[in-house]
């Protein structure tokens, strides 16, 4: 190619938009995990579980993460109310493959730390609609993914995509049989999914409520996750990040266990 037609060309380019479907579904997923998240971050967060008949429980918590190499770190303390003061979640979220990922629940009432392990992640987050599978990412190579059309959520255009995983092992894992999920186009969060859990003919949706711009990096700050059962809500859990600050320096002491169980 002649040197001349190089500005000619990149001008094209400029003139036409990048057409968004020229990605795979398995590509998109991959750029939505491969967003920036920062290198450390530590949240101030409320969870507020709300039963059938809408009477709530609030919960206030910290949490604390941070890249390991390939690998992600996390901890959480809840901080109020008294009964489930002081208990810690700890998560190692390896990048292997076929490494499952290493978590810890410490219940200060019984002064005990107990390792979840992978056959258990699809249990309940603390009486949650989040399951501990929810609590780390999932690895893209166990699963299929469609990309099934493109549309709107709330205006804004997205991918809708549906991922199956490839083993039965996964599955019971995480309690999902197959999601559906809507990526925002212009800046590959997901905003919105559905998934469809093994046990009990549940479905259960995510939709990101509040989304923000914080130090460049886009952060859901209020999250709803319901379970329900044909048009019933069985329950919901809502998620709001009141304070995030990102690229801390944090001790990599904080993210063990002997940690988890001594609390803030």
């Amino acid at each position: 190619m002649h040197l001349r037609f190089i500005p000619i060309l990149a001008a094209l380019l400029l003139l036409v938009p990048l057409h968004a479907s020229a990605l795979t579904a398995r590509e998109i997923m991959q750029k939505a995990e491969d967003r920036d998240d920062g290198d450390s971050v530590v949240q101030e967060m409320e969870m507020i579980l709300i039963d059938k008949n809408g009477k709530e429980r609030r919960r206030v918590l910290r949490s604390f993460r941070r890249d390991q190499g390939e690998d992600t770190q996390s901890i959480m303390f809840f901080l109020v109310p008294a009964d489930v003061k002081d208990t810690g979640f700890l998560t190692y979220d390896y990048d292997e493959i076929d490494r499952d990922d290493d978590q810890w629940l410490y219940m200060p009432a019984l002064k005990k730390t107990k390792r979840i392990a992978a056959s258990d992640q699809s249990g309940s987050f603390m009486g949650s609609d989040f399951n501990y599978s929810d609590m780390s990412s999932r690895e893209l190579e166990r699963y299929d993914y469609e990309l099934m059309k493109e549309t709107e959520v709330k205006g804004v255009k997205v991918w809708q995509i549906q991922s199956t995983p490839r083993t039965e092992k996964e599955i019971d894992r995480t309690g999902y049989t197959k999601s559906v999920v809507f990526v925002r186009q212009d800046n590959f969060v997901v905003i919105r999914s559905v998934g469809w859990l093994k046990k009990g003919g549940r479905l259960r949706y995510m939709d990101v409520k509040s989304l923000e711009e914080i130090d460049d990096i886009w952060v859901p700050t209020e999250i709803h996750m319901t379970t329900k059962k044909g048009k019933k809500t069985l329950h919901k859990t809502v998620l709001k990040n009141n304070k995030t600050k990102f690229n801390q320096d944090l001790d990599e002491n904080i993210f063990s266990v002997r940690r988890l169980e001594k609390g803030l």
